[in-house]
């Protein structure tokens, strides 16, 4: 059977501007491989990030470097040894998953072995802006049960104020992407308290945040920037309540399977989060998201279009996915 790699580069359009502490953004770009073995075809797609040191051009000549291997039969368990966690082995991780499932006629959590993935409710995202912005894009989104609120530094305090008083009845993420310093923190820490913040997303920088190991909160603190992947675990472990999943960075749902369980066992609580991208993207986190605390699964709400078919979205409860979109 002839198995052949095809590599795309595609360009989303987003809703407005999605602004975070890093920079804005108008499109989302995304690489997707397939893997096309006669007459069946998976697909998988990923979302090149600067701040790992990705780009698009480099993610997607990755991918097109392992044709060879994949006419060859490359298999899942093989991919993570021919290439590193990353945006690159999600792509081809994913199509991997996506073109068994077709081959065998089951859905790709049968063939994990996991439940069927039910529908689950996902945070929705506000961009970071000044407080009486965020004030009103908070009173926009009041009526999503769950909103993730951007920070970036300086005045988050009031931004934090601004979004509890735009949607009172909210429960609220905040994530500040590496944002604060060890000398607002204490401030930071007060104003997600009086507001009932139920998660706070990496807020010191990776690598210089061991001002978490003296701090006393309630509120669970999750890695996101710091944590990727199994080798992660016991950098994190005394910082850290919980963890972000993200499939780019654990390089696909092969090694996320086993994050989670890893968590679980570590006593760790877990978000499943992505990066800014379309259904195809959320599709495969899906399998993790009925073993998360949280999710937040809102790439293709911030779009101007999703692919099709997609996600069905019903306000901010998502469903899985179809056979026809993924696995």
């Amino acid at each position: 059977m002839t198995v052949r790699l095809g590599v795309a580069v595609e360009r989303w359009p987003i809703a407005g501007r999605f602004t975070i502490s890093r920079g804005s953004r108008t499109e989302a770009v995304v690489v997707v491989a397939t893997i096309r073995a006669g007459d069946h075809v998976g697909r998988g797609e990923c979302v090149p990030y600067t701040r790992y040191g990705e780009t698009v051009e480099g993610v997607a000549a990755a991918i097109e470097a392992q044709w060879q291997l994949v006419e060859h039969g490359l298999d899942r368990a093989a991919l993570q040894d021919a290439l590193p966690a990353g945006a690159a082995r999600n792509a081809l991780d994913c199509a991997l998953w996506d073109l068994d499932a077709k081959r065998s006629g089951r859905r790709a959590w049968e063939l994990a072995g996991a439940r069927a993935p039910q529908g689950v409710t996902t945070a929705y995202t506000l961009s970071l802006g000044t407080p009486a912005e965020m004030r009103v894009a908070a009173q926009a989104a009041s009526v999503r049960p769950l909103l993730k609120v951007k920070l970036g530094g300086a005045g988050d305090a009031e931004r934090i104020r601004a979004v509890r008083e735009g949607a009172p009845g909210a429960t609220l993420i905040v994530d500040a992407n590496e944002a604060w310093r060890a000398e607002t923190l204490g401030e930071n820490l007060a104003a997600c308290a009086a507001a009932g913040v139920a998660l706070i997303e990496q807020p010191l920088p990776a690598g210089d945040d061991a001002a978490l190991d003296q701090v006393r909160t309630t509120i669970p603190i999750c890695a996101d920037e710091s944590f990727h992947d199994r080798g992660s675990f016991d950098a994190i472990a005394e910082r850290y309540q919980a963890i972000n999943i993200k499939l780019d960075k654990t390089g696909g749902l092969t090694e996320a399977l086993q994050v989670v369980r890893m968590a679980r066992a570590r006593g760790l609580q877990v978000m499943v989060g992505c990066m800014l991208g379309t259904s195809l993207a959320m599709a495969p986190a899906m399998l993790l998201a009925g073993e998360a605390e949280f999710v937040d699964l809102d790439g293709p709400l911030l779009l101007a279009k999703d692919r099709e078919p997609g996600l069905r979205f019903d306000g901010s409860r998502v469903s899985p996915p179809d056979a026809a979109l993924w696995g």
